[in-house]
């Protein structure tokens, strides 16, 4: 299959075109600068401009473009949050519209669509969206497949949560605490913290991309959900590290500000829509993902 892909030089782009490339598939990178290997499209999501003349009939678009939301929630920073996940999900949805061939559309998207602090609910892809800042960004973000989704195209929102391999800034700045002996619990330890493998999420992204009854928001999360605590202890089992040092939740909301709420909040997401088309995870649990990132 050839595959078009914004965000290829993030931690996860990169990750998933290795993955494609050594089973055979052809990758074609979006980049914003002057095109240096053959395999490169030159793309301008902020103005929309992508030439589908240049994509050469491809099967698949994969949207994973987005700025960091680990990172103080300014007035400047929300706007870049948004824009930059929304501009490039529409440039991508226009074109697939301009295609003969309408391929497939995935984006990447989040957890925190569902809210803040859900408690002990169970959250499916049938789960209403909830409120908030990140719940806002969502909406919008999948909003803008709708253009591709009225022109035929099969289109796909991959509700992540956080991927957990060695290499990911999301899991080294989990670890690095525990590496030091300073681990535990992020606040009250009791929410349920999204996750999942870096092997399992390539794995659902191919499983969205190849299968024509898979569409729509796509949660990709461990199976059987885990607590904060319970992320905690696996992980200072793993590293032979204590886990006695707890982060009291004002500390959080200080450094971070309402980017804590991400951490500290509830949400247990299960995989139903994956899992019901047939896909099955090799870490199913948190200690098995966490293993599967260090190894």
């Amino acid at each position: 299959m050839k595959y078009v892909l914004a965000g290829a030089s993030g931690f996860l782009g990169k990750a998933l075109a290795r993955d494609l490339v050594a089973n055979g598939h052809q990758v074609v990178r979006l980049v914003r600068r002057p095109p240096s290997t053959p395999d490169e499209v030159r793309w301008d999501p902020a103005r929309g401009d992508l030439d589908p003349g240049a994509l050469d009939d491809p099967d698949v678009l994969v949207n994973l473009a987005g700025a960091n939301i680990g990172r103080p929630w300014t007035p400047t920073y929300r706007l870049k949050i948004r824009e930059s996940r929304v501009s490039t999900t529409a440039t991508l949805a226009a074109v697939a519209t301009q295609l003969d061939r309408r391929p497939a559309l995935l984006t990447q998207s989040g957890i925190g669509g569902y809210g803040t602090d859900l408690g002990d609910r169970i959250l499916t892809e049938d789960s209403d969206l909830g409120e908030g800042f990140l719940a806002d960004v969502v909406r919008l973000w999948e909003g803008a497949l709708e253009p591709a989704r009225e022109a035929g195209s099969r289109v796909a929102a991959l509700r992540t949560g956080v991927v957990l391999d060695s290499k990911a800034p999301a899991f080294q700045l989990l670890s690095l605490p525990f590496r030091l002996g300073l681990g535990g619990r992020l606040g009250p330890g009791t929410q349920y913290f999204p996750v999942v493998s870096l092997t399992d999420w390539i794995r659902a992204v191919r499983h969205v991309a190849e299968n024509d009854s898979v569409s729509g928001p796509v949660n990709i999360t461990l199976p059987t959900p885990a607590t904060n605590l319970e992320l905690a202890e696996a992980l200072a089992t793993a590293l032979h590290r204590p886990s006695l040092v707890p982060v009291p939740a004002i500390l959080m909301k200080a450094a971070l500000g309402e980017f804590a709420w991400e951490l500290l909040g509830s949400k247990r997401a299960l995989p139903t829509r994956l899992q019901s088309t047939g896909f099955t995870f090799h870490h199913p649990t948190v200690t098995t993902a966490i293993s599967a990132a260090l190894a």
